[in-house]
């Protein structure tokens, strides 16, 4: 009878829980704290049911929440894995980074410093030993984001305050959690308790907890690709992926689970989005988002259910022992805030953080349903003495209703105080163009759609005017526009430009237009480019557009091994992805431009939107340079994966047709799915994509060659068979002043620049660099580097002689060629002698 009692209770709980939130809003109150009194309300009521002696008929239900069939380890099992999970793929990683400095020291120092302060500030007190205090500044260490995070919401809070808030809650509790489990084993004696090995312990729980979180991400990573039109399944193994990671991680390699999770949790959130479709990704979060108010929302009334069972006997000493609590834990986290986050800043290892910012983070220091579960999970030790149990117990939920009810109750009056409400100046001065261009757009609708309607001028010239009126009179409508300085405009322009670009990769990953390996390496471009364009503006964007465009650090490893090992697949997957790359980047700068004139313009104005534009075009010009130089090589090659492009792009506007016709109900399901089969079919070829071939067709190439177009076929196939392909990109050395003359390098495509003392002279298709020093025996007397993507055949000095040796008069044709080489190397010398110098 226990369990559907206790089912009944839970689905009861959850009615309370979904009317809470509407009554929180009513009240102006949070939440966390309505749900918290409500909690408390629930066990007090039930603990006066089961034990007054008036009535038994609530016996059953009230036993159900004085002694809940869920341990603190259940709890913690069932609802910490999922909550975890959540947090962290909604969390904006990439900005987060920013700000790594800040959230380690807040989420890993902070818990060791209140830890520290507390426990140290209560032993001479408490009457108990120093380890026992400790635990309670553990347990009392862990901050709840869900409450602070939702005041931030609703009271319109910076954003980066909210990133900041949410990190150091994150590993918060991964790092209090693990100091529990490692004071916990110390007080009960199955650890040891000195300060050597419980510090290398934390480490390795740390460390184990980023490994096996990394690897499981990685696993669903390259999972998801195989359920990417399967939303239901990808929800599955995102659901089972927390809770495989947290019990493998706390029970089978005894590391923490809770660093597992939300490691697992970043892999996902920057890798996840790319390997399905966007619909996908959005209904993933959707539900996830769903899941995790049940989650928070129960834990934290479960929680709130058990304080009266835990402030059982209290007494006077209690509450002074709380007062210190409360004075220790401000002290630590003021001290790291205000002592150790400027001193992160003066070392230039992280942003500065203001001073408002610290103070309403000191202030929002919130406990929650952790903190009480972990309290509980002591009071459920049979091992710890009942003294500390009742310790714990009464402490820490006695700073918990503290926090909710001071802290929880005082933070939106703090924040508005700051000011940290209010828009920042650029978004306040934007606010003005904003309007304007929201109003006009809006003016011009209702006037459509009474067009369309049939409904009179006058009621619709009504309308628009009392649309106007409103946008004049908000806040901000009149602000000038020259508050605004124009570097300004140029880094929202660039933000905004760069956030839209990331869309139209989505836009075709979600047509599949582009392969999820070439859409995820380039929303991670695009996310870098954004990221440097927020802190460093146009200088910074254009920096890290021109390291987009930079050939990947594998591509020189790819070259060793097809110079040195003869291996070419690595460097043809390599080739062939960045030729995708470009294609779609391409793709989505034409439509980048059109978008800065059609939208930016309006909202930042044409001058700002002019110099955009030259940025964008600037950007446009460099890519398609990189990509009709590739193009340029493997000519077959692109003409075939741009083919492949336009055929995903008509199956997709094939499917869409059908889908369409369906829609509006002129063909049935059974037509439909017939039809859908056929294109999925045809899309699976597609997918496909061609392989590079690296050959660069040598006898062809060789008769082409200026040097050799005169010899008999056969003694070109010959010459051919000695001749080894190379593939140089820009700025590649290919001979250097002083080397050895160990072999001739002929240019099949591309072009090289020899650089000697005196001047530069660039080689191009058909032309051969190399062969003098060949001829000579003697040192190269002149660097030469690749200008461009270049194909190369090259014949080495043994195959060269042995070549000339056997064909006299190619042996003489060479040594005119050089002949002529050195004198044209002469004459520009002489003629650079006689140049006047400046002055003369």
């Amino acid at each position: 009878m226990q369990a559907p009692i206790f089912i009944a209770a839970i689905a009861g709980l959850l009615v309370l829980i979904s009317l809470v939130q509407p009554l929180a809003q009513r009240l102006k109150v949070t939440s966390s704290v309505l749900l918290a009194l409500v909690g408390v309300a629930i066990g007090l009521i039930a603990a006066w049911l089961l034990y007054t002696p008036r009535t038994d008929a609530f016996n059953e239900i009230a036993d159900v929440f004085v002694n809940l069939p869920l341990d603190s380890q259940g709890i913690l099992n069932i609802f910490l894995p999922v909550l975890l999970f959540q947090t962290t793929l909604t969390l904006d990683v990439r900005r987060m980074a920013e700000d790594a400095g800040v959230i380690f020291v807040m989420a890993v120092v902070a818990v060791l410093v209140a830890t520290a302060f507390i426990g140290l500030a209560l032993a001479p007190f408490a009457g108990l030993s120093l380890i026992a205090c400790l635990l309670l500044g553990a347990i009392v260490a862990t901050t709840d984001p869900v409450a602070v995070v939702s005041i931030f919401r609703d009271i319109g809070a910076p954003a980066r305050l909210g990133r900041l808030v949410e990190g150091e809650s994150l590993l918060n509790d991964a790092a209090a959690i693990a100091l529990f489990v490692i004071l916990l084993g110390a007080l009960t004696g199955e650890q040891s308790a000195d300060l050597a090995s419980g510090l290398s312990l934390f480490l390795w729980k740390f460390a184990g907890g980023i490994a096996i979180g990394y690897i499981a991400g990685q696993l669903l990573v390259h999972l998801l690709p195989f359920v990417r039109d399967f939303r239901l399944a990808q929800v599955t193994l995102s659901f089972a992926l927390p809770y495989l990671v947290y019990v493998s991680a706390e029970y089978l390699v005894d590391v923490s689970g809770v660093v597992g999770v939300v490691m697992a949790g970043i892999v996902i959130n920057l890798t996840g989005p790319s390997r399905v479709t966007p619909d996908g990704w959005t209904y993933l979060n959707d539900v996830w988002e769903q899941i995790a108010f049940w989650a928070s929302s129960l834990i934290f009334m479960l929680a709130s259910i058990l304080i009266p069972k835990l402030l059982v006997d209290v007494g006077f000493d209690d509450l002074l022992l709380l007062i210190i609590v409360i004075v220790a834990a401000l002290a630590a986290r003021a001290v790291v805030l205000f002592g150790l986050l400027p001193l992160l800043s003066l070392l230039n290892l992280s942003q500065p953080v203001s001073m408002p910012f610290m103070t309403v983070m000191l202030w929002g220091g919130m406990r929650g349903a952790i903190t009480l579960t972990l309290a509980l999970g002591v009071t459920e030790n049979d091992a710890i003495d009942p003294e500390v149990q009742q310790f714990v117990a009464v402490l820490a939920t006695g700073f918990v209703l503290f926090t909710l009810l001071v802290y929880g109750t005082t933070l939106k009056p703090l924040i508005k105080l700051f000011g940290l409400d209010r828009l920042s100046p650029l978004d306040s001065a934007l606010r003005a163009q904003v309007l304007q261009l929201a109003g006009s757009n809006v003016r011009e609708g209702v006037g459509q759609a009474a067009e369309e309607y049939r409904i009179a001028l006058p009621v619709a010239e009504r309308v628009q005017a009392t649309c106007q009126d409103r946008m004049d009179d908000a806040p901000g409508a009149t602000a000038a526009e020259e508050d605004i300085l124009d570097r300004d405009r140029i880094t929202v322009g660039l933000v905004s430009i760069s956030n839209r670009e990331r869309e139209i990769v989505l836009r075709h990953l979600r047509q599949r237009t582009a392969s999820i390996h070439t859409a995820e390496t380039l929303l991670a471009k695009i996310g870098n480019i954004a990221d440097r364009a927020r802190a460093g503006g146009r200088i910074e964007y254009n920096r890290a557009a021109r390291d987009a465009l930079a050939f990947p650090r594998t591509m020189r490893m790819a070259q060793w091994c097809q110079r040195r090992l003869k291996y070419e697949g690595w460097l043809a997957r390599l080739l062939a992805d960045r030729y995708e790359m470009l294609l779609l980047s391409r793709i989505g700068l034409d439509e980048l431009m059109a978008f800065n004139r059609d939208k930016i313009s309006a909202l930042l104005g044409a001058r700002v939107a002019e110099i955009l534009n030259e940025i964008l075009a600037n950007r446009h010009e460099a890519t398609t340079t990189a990509l009709e130089a590739l193009r340029l090589q493997y000519p077959d090659y692109a003409d075939s994966l741009d083919q492949r492009f336009l055929q995903k792009a008509a199956l997709r506007m094939e499917e869409d047709a059908y889908r369409t016709l369906l829609s509006q109900n002129l063909i049935g399901e059974e037509l439909y799915s017939s039809l859908a089969k056929a294109v999925q079919e045809a899309r699976a070829k597609a997918d496909a994509r061609p392989k590079l071939d690296m050959g660069m067709r040598t006898v062809e190439l060789t008769a082409q060659l200026p040097l050799f177009q005169d010899l008999p076929q056969a003694r070109i196939e010959k010459i051919a068979q000695l001749m080894r392909p190379l593939f140089a990109v820009p700025g590649d050395k290919l001979i250097s002043k002083g080397g050895r003359g160990d072999a001739a390098y002929f240019i099949s495509s591309g072009a090289v620049e020899v650089i000697t003392d005196t001047q530069r002279i660039r080689l191009g298709r058909g032309d051969v660099f190399g062969e003098i020093a060949l001829l000579t025996g003697e040192p190269r007397t002149a660097d030469v580097r690749a200008l461009g993507y270049c194909n190369l055949l090259v014949l080495s000095r043994a195959d060269f002689r042995q070549l000339i040796d056997k064909d006299p008069d190619l042996q003489r044709h060479i040594a005119a060629t050089a002949e002529q080489r050195q004198a044209m190397n002469a004459e520009a010398s002489d003629a650079e002698q006689r140049q006047p110098t400046p002055g003369t």
